[in-house]
């Protein structure tokens, strides 16, 4: 696993598959995705990295049911008594209630959705606390969630207003450039979620897949959105 600094208070956590953050306040530490069910460990080290203590680790927030952002979440909250936080409409999926949803592929995402599925399949996950849009979070001084369906019907974003940071989860990405996510269930309503991201103007953008963006981010995930607007 990398560990990235992102700012300050932000660290990325980059595994074979995807990745996830560590947000640093003064009274614990908010991760928000957890890798894959082999991530646990790495994950202790990297915030150990940081200078940190995982026993500060309060809550996880999960910006949707997939393997390689859910997987570790359940270990890491029993070691350490952290809540885990996902949309009330993935929860059941994350519980293992309902079936993770098929995506709709386009045919170049079908090699990259096969690679995916050699990350270990993810235990059944509690969930303690259900969110919907514009929730407050309690960290990052004022963090919401922005509900960001398309890519699975509860897909969040998680946004830091007074910082500037965007968390999209797989709602975008940046591959060699900021692009709409892909798996998504429903593209149409992917891109909305993606032109609601680009107006809160980010100052840093974090996806779940690909280096944050930091330098002339709300033009950068501007011009991206109008891209994938345009796009079939």
């Amino acid at each position: 696993m990398d560990i990235i600094d992102v700012r300050p208070r932000l660290h990325m956590f980059r595994f074979r598959i995807g990745q996830a953050y560590l947000w640093r306040d003064d009274d614990g530490l908010t991760l928000i995705d957890s890798g894959d069910a082999d991530a646990a460990g790495a994950i202790e080290e990297g915030i150990r990295t940081t200078g940190e203590d995982p026993a500060r680790l309060r809550r996880i927030v999960l910006t949707h049911c997939h393997r390689d952002h859910i997987g570790a979440a359940g270990e890491l909250a029993d070691r350490y008594g952290a809540e885990i936080v996902a949309h009330r409409l993935d929860a059941p999926v994350i519980r293992g209630e309902a079936p993770v949803p098929d995506p709709v592929l386009l045919d170049w995402e079908r090699p990259l959705w096969e690679h995916g599925l050699t990350v270990p399949e993810a235990p059944p996950t509690r969930v303690d606390r259900e969110v919907t849009d514009g929730d407050a979070l309690g960290f990052g001084d004022g963090a919401v969630v922005v509900h960001a369906p398309g890519h699975t019907d509860g897909s969040i974003g998680v946004h830091l207003p007074r910082h500037g940071v965007l968390f999209t989860g797989d709602a975008v990405a940046a591959v060699d450039r900021v692009i709409l996510g892909v798996f998504n269930t429903d593209r149409a309503r992917a891109k909305a979620s993606m032109a609601r991201f680009a107006g809160l103007a980010p100052t840093t953008v974090c996806f779940g897949h690909g280096d944050p963006v930091t330098r002339n981010t709300a033009a950068v995930l501007k011009a991206a959105a109008e891209e994938a607007a345009a796009a079939g």
